[in-house]
């Protein structure tokens, strides 16, 4: 039978107060005590040592204080990768715009001038603690991203450098085409997601070393439906793309394509972008049924299927990213030999 410890775990988010006044330290003290587990620092070098030990989740900070400043103390945990995440606040008599502007720079996500109102304390630190959690949130969805285009790939004797380069592929050409950051970097993390619906397609199948029957390429086309299935119907814009691109990275320009036969513009852009990058790196990538294509000659297919299985005005800028794409081909290169044989 399991005995619960005498010492009670505090929960509760926690923050480090740095000033070098006691006082300053008791009014933030009782204005924040009910709601976060509280440590305290009274110089800057205290806090850095607080700081790696106890890895607080928000750090209130002084400026003026004797030895190390607030200045020296928060550039030194944005140079640490370990403690760069962690949010600081400014806490100071420095009310001057230049002060604000210079803390700001130095990578603070806050600038509250003494005297300071408790609500507005608490409002700022609640404020930021919501983003911190909501960048937790987002880079738990993305690493169950990437984890499921790997295990994908993996079933179907790809390389995980596949689908690194297919995702900067894809940003590449659609900030070519207008894409704006967040939307280039939306793709960036979606697009290890479309051929998740493998999983779900039979061994015999997917590893078969010869042409597949007519009957297995019934089976083999069900996968973007399958993925558009694993993903779901979910409010975020990121996994609407994700299930996007898993159902319609096999459409085609003409109307050939599957699952649907969609043409032209109503295959979804974000689609149209992946089909072609993917197509790209498929062709010139080692595979052990395989050899890879020089890339002129890769060009040259794609060239040839603008207007058939590619958007044409994607074909052009694609063309116009080369440069860019070389430099990632090599950047996440595989390291595998070419097989003795072709593929039949």
């Amino acid at each position: 039978m399991s005995h619960p410890s005498n010492r009670q775990i505090d929960a509760r988010r926690a923050l480090l107060l740095v000033d070098d006044e006691p006082t300053n330290l008791q009014v933030l003290r009782h204005t924040l005590q009910d709601e976060y587990r509280l440590l305290f620092a009274k110089d800057g070098a205290t806090a850095l040592e607080l700081v790696r030990k106890e890895r607080p989740d928000l750090i209130l900070l002084d400026v003026m204080m004797p030895g190390m400043s607030g200045h020296a103390v928060c550039q030194a945990l944005k140079q640490d990768p370990a403690t760069r995440g962690i949010p600081v606040i400014f806490v100071t008599a420095m009310s001057d715009a230049d002060d604000e502007y210079h803390g700001l720079e130095l990578g603070a996500v806050d600038y509250v001038t003494k005297p300071f109102s408790p609500a507005i304390i608490r409002a700022r630190v609640r404020t930021h603690l919501s983003l911190v959690a909501a960048d937790e949130v987002r880079d738990t969805r993305l690493r169950i991203i990437q984890c499921l285009g790997a295990a994908a790939e993996y079933r179907d004797n790809e390389t995980g450098m596949h689908i690194i380069r297919i995702s900067h592929f894809a940003r590449c050409l659609a900030r070519a085409v207008g894409y704006d950051e967040a939307e280039a970097d939306d793709l960036l993390h979606a697009s290890p997601m479309h051929d998740v619906g493998k999983i779900g397609i039979p061994d015999a199948i997917l590893l078969k070393p010869g042409k597949l029957t007519d009957d297995e390429w019934r089976i083999m086309r069900r996968h973007p439906a399958i993925g558009a299935q694993i993903i779901g119907d979910h409010p975020s814009r990121l996994l609407r793309m994700a299930a996007t691109i898993a159902l319609r990275h096999h459409e085609k320009w003409d109307g050939s394509g599957y699952p649907d036969g969609l043409a032209g513009e109503a295959i979804p852009h974000e689609a149209r972008i992946v089909a072609l990058v993917d197509v790209f790196d498929a062709l010139t990538s080692v595979r052990p049924y395989k050899r890879a294509w020089p890339v002129d000659e890769a060009l040259a297919y794609i060239r040839a299927q603008s207007g058939h299985h590619f958007d044409p005005v994607l074909v052009e800028a694609f063309m116009g990213c080369m440069p860019e794409i070389l430099d990632i081909r090599q950047r996440w290169a595989d390291h595998i030999e070419a097989p003795e044989v072709e593929r039949c």
